[in-house]
């Protein structure tokens, strides 16, 4: 490792130790207000992000979005995901006490009927609104919780990630585990949180449209599904007014078990769709810097 990028990491990984402190000291008034406040100063220096944010949202709404309405959202965006980072730096100390009480859920018989059946649960989700206090909160109603995540270039500042992860209830399979842990994980009757929104080389998949466009949505949950019999429930934690959050569960997703790549792409487009609805609906939470369509058709192999 050169040294130029040794000592950003190493400046990086204290940044965020710093943070992690200092959210926890002062109120979380304060704390929502001071991450908001960094999120527009980096929406207002990041051009790249905006460029995206503009690209992206022009392909997705077919050019129907003013440019004033473009900023707006993007600007909410920043707004949101700092207030959102600030609430993540709170969980281990204040989740119990002061954030789950700021909660309301919709659905939660959904997800409870399915986890009973114990063949596992894939929940369903995307880079929408706060998805880590997703997990949270699942794990904090006494849940089985597992996440998939890759490890982030910075060691120390994964292994803080994870071990924050793991003392909220909430086991971490890295993406080089999937499918073994997890198959494991949910043969046992646990739930793993599972984020298809992004367009991943490293990953099968398959065409469905997305907005309207064809987009590369991955398959692995609806083929373990299929073969497990686990449930598939999209589901999303979404910031509300006042700061407040609403954790919003959709019914389960029907399986016909019979083996045909017909059902695998009505499976995969069903799951899409739910997700789909609910980003349309808070807009604003979304991570519109990701190019949804990225890979080409031909790129993708069955």
């Amino acid at each position: 490792m050169r040294l130029a990028q040794k000592i950003r990491r190493t400046l990086v990984c204290g940044t965020a130790r710093f943070c992690s402190h200092f959210f926890n000291i002062i109120p979380r008034k304060l704390a929502v207000f001071l991450g908001g406040w960094v999120g527009l100063t980096a929406w207002k220096i990041i051009s790249k992000d905006q460029s995206l944010i503009f690209r992206h949202l022009s392909l997705g709404y077919n050019g129907t979005m003013s440019p004033k309405e473009k900023v707006n959202l993007g600007q909410r965006f920043f707004i949101n995901s700092g207030r959102n980072i600030a609430d993540m730096l709170r969980f281990q100390k204040y989740y119990v006490e002061e954030i789950s009480a700021l909660i309301e859920v919709e659905g939660i018989e959904h997800f409870d009927r399915a986890y009973q059946k114990g063949k596992g649960v894939f929940g369903i989700t995307a880079h929408l609104g706060n998805f880590e206090l997703l997990a949270v909160f699942l794990a904090g109603r006494g849940y089985k919780i597992g996440v998939i995540s890759r490890p982030l270039a910075d060691n120390k500042l994964n292994e803080l990630l994870v071990k924050n992860r793991e003392k909220l209830g909430i086991t971490n399979f890295y993406a080089s585990d999937y499918p073994l842990g997890v198959v494991r994980w949910l043969k046992s009757g646990g739930a793993v949180g599972v984020l298809i929104d992004t367009d991943s080389s490293r990953v099968k998949g398959i065409y469905l449209p997305v907005f309207n466009r064809l987009s590369k949505v991955p398959v692995g949950q609806s083929l373990i599904a299929k073969r497990l019999g686990t449930a598939l429930i999209p589901m999303a934690c979404v910031r509300t007014a006042k700061n407040k959050y609403k954790v919003i569960i959709r019914p389960e997703i029907p399986i016909n078990m019979s083996n045909t790549q017909i059902d695998i792409y009505e499976i995969t487009r069903s799951c899409s769709l739910e997700l789909e609805q609910l980003i349309k609906q808070y807009p604003d939470q979304w991570i519109w810097m990701h190019n949804r369509w990225k890979s080409r058709p031909e790129e993708i192999r069955a």
